[in-house]
């Protein structure tokens, strides 16, 4: 007769891996702000010591540009070949802002630490896809996208940028949520025009 195999010790951690390491850093910013993300507080979160994180991150700066990859890859949507770039533009940054709207507490950190350049690029090829159909040069395109993502980054730290231990002004509030919402709106809508007047929407 065969003996049953031994069975997994109980509270046994998981593999770890750089993206169990950075999504465990999402998970901090998002419950307790940048300053509690530590290598230390995340070796805790996730039942390791601290110096088992340096196998896959080798120190914090690391793992906040980890963290700020993974954060903007959230926010790029697929287009559909047919869509024009003005709209595809505009689409982008409705997706970047939900992105920092939903980690609030990483707002400050994607406004300080920019996107790996060869990651970002991978990552907008099909924004600049949309660009290149209607014979926009690629530098002109970086401008428009780069442009406009800025100033989604400093209309997110303006909605949610408050002192240390208080909440997001707009938290709850539905009246300055549509606030922010409509001057959002507004401001894109206007770079948006800018832009195709510079560019031309091209055929």
């Amino acid at each position: 007769m065969n003996e049953p195999a031994p069975r997994r010790g109980r509270g046994r951690p998981a593999v770890l891996t750089r993206e169990r390491i950075v999504a465990a850093a999402i998970e901090i910013l998002d419950a307790e702000g940048l300053d509690a993300l530590t290598m230390r507080r995340l070796g805790t979160r996730l039942g390791v010591a601290a110096m088992s994180l340096y196998r896959h991150l080798p120190n914090r700066d690391a793992v906040l540009a980890a963290a700020v990859d993974h954060l903007f890859a959230e926010a790029v949507i697929d287009l559909d070949a047919a869509t024009p770039w003005p709209e595809a533009l505009a689409r982008f940054a409705d997706s970047y802002r939900r992105m920092l709207l939903g980690h609030p507490h990483a707002v400050p950190l994607l406004a300080t630490h920019p996107v790996d350049i060869d990651l970002g690029l991978e990552l907008l090829a099909g924004l600049l896809d949309r660009f290149e159909a209607a014979g926009i040069p690629r530098q002109a395109a970086l401008t428009a996208i780069q442009s406009v993502a800025v100033y989604v980054l400093g209309h997110a730290l303006a909605q949610v940028g408050t002192p240390p231990g208080t909440r997001p002004a707009a938290e709850g509030d539905a009246a300055a949520v549509a606030f922010y919402d409509q001057w959002f709106e507004a401001g894109l809508r206007a770079m948006v025009a800018g832009f195709e007047r510079e560019l031309g929407q091209g055929h």
